[in-house]
This record gives structure tokens, sequence and C-alpha cells, in this order.
């Protein structure tokens, strides 16, 4: 093909979002480096920041959410969606791509249903096992939609299903030490077993009071523990365990910056049940316990945990139950070593590598077909 290819892709507001978009995108530069690739994110999200420390050049929308609660405030979210509509038209037009890119968000919206309208081709990824609002919206006028479940053809129409499973960082899978030597640089003993505690980049308040609940029962124990508060939390735990006494076992930090020698040295992880958090767990084959949040649209995490507990490859605490029941099974599982193999081998069998690549070539199947 002789003509540039030129590609939009649109969406963000979380890590769930943005990881999987910049993977794709890296995807399509491998292919076909001479690709130019816009995103189209949302004003003041966390897009705008991510994707051009990337190296990709990013237009804002002015787009937000229903409010949900108080309805009246939807008029200001109205005005903006139809705004957002008005830009999104004004940068197709533009940058004139080939295709469109949703990874869902807010921004995904207008731009790929502008997309649509104008005769461009469209393609959406939904991470979840439970399909937003957004992209159940888009799929209608999407010529391909690529998924990371089986059975998504309760939301979309199964002729364009296609299941590639979800990008996640590539640096995750390239981490050159052994497990003993990962354990070893955190300070650990590797003959002891280690569990790490994730809550995402900000943290999750039920699992982290679901360790301060039971500093007696850790200090007891011999497991070892890796535990990720969260920027938001940090400063408050670190108080309180400076109060408390911090168990010798316990290693306490508000951000994990080499998560591939972190999830290495792993023998169990606790953790949300983001969609990127489960497809890491199932490429990298960790078992791990899982706390869905209960604070996200149509409990998708809830879902998106079920999806690997129902084929016994994680185990589940609900958010309401954590405080008393995560810790003391986080305890007796680490020691369990038929049970960790168990769970670890049926995630790795639920993970589909090549993800962002896979997405990439039907990506620019649009274009040449």
């Amino acid at each position: 093909m002789n003509k540039p290819i030129r590609i939009i892709v649109s969406g963000g507001g979380t890590g769930g979002h943005i990881f999987p978009a910049l993977s794709i995108a890296n995807a399509i530069k491998a292919l076909r480096p001479e690709a130019e690739i816009l995103f189209v994110g949302a004003e003041g999200r966390m897009e705008m920041q991510r994707v051009p420390a990337a190296g990709y050049k990013i237009i804002g929308l002015p787009v937000a959410g229903f409010d949900r609660q108080h309805l009246w405030r939807n008029v200001s979210v109205l005005w903006k969606l139809w705004k957002s509509r008005r830009m999104a038209r004004r940068i197709i037009r533009d940058f004139r791509p080939q295709v469109a890119v949703g990874v869902g968000g807010y921004a995904s919206g207008p731009t790929l249903n502008m997309a649509a309208a104008m005769g461009i081709p469209t393609l959406i990824q939904e991470q979840n096992s439970y399909a937003g609002v957004t992209n159940k919206l888009l799929a209608k006028s999407a010529r391909k939609i690529c998924v990371a479940y089986d059975g998504m053809e309760r939301f979309f129409p199964k002729e364009k299903i296609m299941l590639t499973g979800n990008p996640v960082r590539q640096q995750l899978l390239e981490c050159k030490l052994s497990r003993a030597e990962a354990i070893t640089k955190l300070g650990f003993n590797p003959i002891r077993p280690v569990i790490l505690i994730i809550g995402g980049s900000l943290g999750a308040r039920t699992i982290n009071e679901s360790v301060m609940s039971n500093l007696q029962r850790i200090t007891e124990s011999k497991i070892q523990i890796i535990w990720q508060t969260g920027g938001y939390y940090f400063e408050d735990i670190k108080r309180r365990l400076s109060e408390a006494g911090c168990p010798a076992n316990l290693k306490v930090t508000d951000f994990i910056n080499r998560m591939d020698e972190a999830y290495r040295a792993a023998d169990l992880v606790i953790s949300r049940a983001g969609a990127s958090s489960i497809s890491e767990l199932c490429l990298l084959g960790k078992p791990s316990i899982l706390v869905p949040s209960p604070n996200v649209a149509e409990d998708h995490q809830t879902h998106n945990a079920m999806a690997l507990v129902n084929k016994d490859a994680a185990m589940m605490v609900r958010d309401a139950e954590a405080q008393e029941k995560l810790i003391p099974l986080a305890l007796t599982l680490a020691s369990d070593d038929a049970a960790l193999k168990r769970l670890g081998g049926n995630a790795k069998s639920m993970g589909l590598p090549d993800s962002a690549k896979v997405i990439a070539e039907e990506v620019l199947k649009l274009i040449e077909g």
C-alpha cells in the first residue's frame, strides 16, 4: 500500500483503558512504522499526560460522564457531548483517518460515533467481561469488536466478535530475574512464600484496611508481604504503622516501579479485578485472590473476577467481607503449594498472548480491505 496510513485511537480515563490503547498503537507502529497515529482523549483525564509521555500526539475533548445520581447536572454533560461531537467531526475531517479505534472511556463515544457517521471503519476493544454502555452503543456501527472473554455475544453481534485478549504492558513479560533473585532484591528470604498486594496506582481502601486489621496475624506468620498502598493512602498508613509497629515480614510502598520484578517474586497476588490486572495475572500465570471494587459501572469487576473463579483460576473475596476474610485466606493459601499451582496453571491457560499485535493486524485489515 503506497498511501500513508492514518489511524485515530480514542478512549481513556483510567490506566485500564490507556495501557491497552498505547500497546495497540505501539504494535501498529511495529508493523507499519510509517503509520500516523492520533489519540483523542478527554480533557483533564489521565490520558492527556500518559499519551504524550509515550510519544504520541493527543487532542482532548470536553466530554464527561453522565451523573446518574443527580440528573439535573446532566444539562452541562449534554452540552459538553454536543461540543465534543462537533470537535470530533473537525478532528476527523482535518486528520483524515482510514480507521478509528475505540478502547472505552468518555472520549471514544463521540469520536467513534462521528467516525462511523462519516463512513470511516471502526474497531472497538472491550476489556471487561461485562460490556460498558459506550461500547454497546458503538457496536452497532463497528466493523470489528475485539474482546477478552468468551460469551460476549450476549452484548455484541456474534459475527463481529474476535477473541483477542487484552494487551498488557510488554515489560511485564520480559523480566530477566528468577523468582529467588527477585525476592532477594526485595530484601526477603527466597525460601519463604511471598504475597504481593496491589490496589492500583491510587490504592484500594478496603484492601489496605484488611492489612491493618491483621497486623498481628501477619507478624506471627512466616509469609512475606509486599504491600502497595497507593499514593493516596501511603502517608496515613505509614503513620499508623509507626504507632502500631510494622511487622518485619511486611514491606510497604506507595508505588511499585518494577512491577515485572514484583510479579516474579510473588507466589500469590491480592488485587482488584480490573481488566488490565486480570489480563496480567493470566498471562503471567499468577494465582490470585481478587477483591472486586464495588464502585464501578455495572459492577463489572465482579463479572471479571467470576470469569476466573468459575474456571478455578482465582479466588474471590467480596469487598464487604474483605476486612474479616481476606488476609486469613491469603496467609493460608500462600502456604498451600498444590492450590497455588492449580490456580496459577488455570489462570495461565486463560491468557491470550500477543493481543496487541493481533488487534493491530485487525486494524490494518480494515484499512486494506
